[in-house]
């Protein structure tokens, strides 16, 4: 048996930790991105520029948008380095399960619960149109779902792994060449029907690169300020355009700042993670990681049900107590999530296994061997 360091495997260790607090921290960022407001758009559009709406933007752009990527990035890490990725049949049947059924099935339950509260109890929401619809809103066939508009990740996800087999063969030139494509399609705003977001395979495929190059590695040994000063020049920028400036000016010099801003969040959030897995945050957030796939697919159904709930309590934005509200988002979604999520676990833990991608099942499994031993 090869001798490997001590340090070596306890960087190894790390890594894995790393990777998992990256996926806390990146889906609680995304709820400010789908954060309750209570508004319309016409009344958000003229609060533009007030001290809530700043607050919401910088939530959004800092936490929900600019954390996402790096989840793109993760799993094309990932997949280049797996084995079993070059078997295509087996690959994309474990993806399926993984992926794409707990995608259709999140989907249809926010139909039954977003739509039917709708329907009974006067929520303002989509309800059911036509079977056009009905499908659109569960498989995400050509446009993004009215209900989990946060579903097309996981469907532009789930393509990039069907293409995972062969991307991981290509030489680094030629993954390369992929990467420019699909920035340019993110900067000229094209990709759908067959990507909904271009700028996932982006990611996707430069976490391959990075694998191959250790990137992850060199960026976890960059002193923290280093790391950062990228992502905070561009955001203060990005922050600018979107606070000041408004959609005003070419669509495409927007769509190319925001690319930047999400290369540059990617090194930052992954620098941020790598410290945090050796902090005493750690553990709390390790505890926390088995639910994020559960709590990115549930909390869309959570805020349009819940969120008029509370607002009444809180206020819409643009009332006192709101910004409270707003910041407590994230974290009210996970004090829900994480006891429904634990009480199917024991309830029907097969159903549990299948909507959380099979985390929550592997958990269990865990848990069960440690008993054992």
């Amino acid at each position: 048996m090869e001798y490997l360091p001590a340090s070596f495997s306890s960087d190894i260790a790390r890594r894995s930790d790393a990777i998992a607090i990256a996926r806390v921290i990146c889906i609680l960022g995304v709820v400010y991105v789908h954060a309750w407001t209570g508004q319309g758009g016409v009344a958000l559009a003229e609060m533009h520029g007030s001290a809530q709406d700043n607050l919401r933007w910088f939530l959004m752009e800092v936490f929900g948008r600019s954390a996402v990527p790096l989840l793109g990035l993760i799993s094309g890490w990932l997949v280049a380095g797996s084995r079993t990725t070059r078997d295509w049949r087996a690959h994309i049947g474990r993806k399926a399960r993984t992926i794409l059924l707990p995608m259709i099935l999140w989907n249809i339950i926010a139909i039954l619960a977003v739509s039917g509260a709708a329907l009974v109890a006067g929520l303002q929401a989509p309800t059911p149109q036509s079977i056009g619809w009905l499908a659109q809103e569960v498989l995400i066939v050509s446009r993004n779902p009215d209900i989990n508009v946060q579903m097309p990740f996981l469907r532009d996800l789930f393509l990039c792994m069907v293409a995972a087999p062969v991307l991981i063969r290509l030489p680094t030139w030629a993954l390369a060449m992929v990467v420019a494509v699909a920035g340019l399609c993110h900067i000229a705003g094209w990709g759908a029907p067959v990507l909904m977001r271009a700028s996932i395979l982006f990611f996707f495929t430069t976490g391959i690169i990075a694998r191959r190059h250790g990137w992850a590695e060199k960026v976890a040994a960059m002193p923290l300020l280093p790391a950062l000063l990228p992502f905070l020049l561009l955001m203060g920028a990005q922050l600018y355009r979107a606070i000041v400036i408004g959609d005003a000016g070419l669509r495409s010099s927007q769509a190319a700042l925001d690319l930047a801003v999400r290369v540059s969040a990617a090194l930052a959030f992954w620098r941020i993670a790598w410290a945090l897995a050796a902090s005493p945050a750690r553990a709390t957030l390790l505890r926390i990681e088995p639910y994020a796939f559960f709590l990115f697919c549930a909390h869309l159904i959570l805020i349009w049900v819940g969120g008029p709930l509370i607002g009444k309590l809180s206020g819409r934005m643009g009332e006192p107590l709101y910004p409270l509200y707003l910041i407590a988002q994230p974290f009210l979604v996970l004090a829900v999530i994480v006891p429904v999520a634990s009480g199917l676990q024991r309830i029907a833990p097969a159903a549990a296994g299948v909507l959380s991608g099979g985390r929550l099942a592997a958990r269990r499994q865990a848990a069960s061997r440690t008993v054992m031993a």
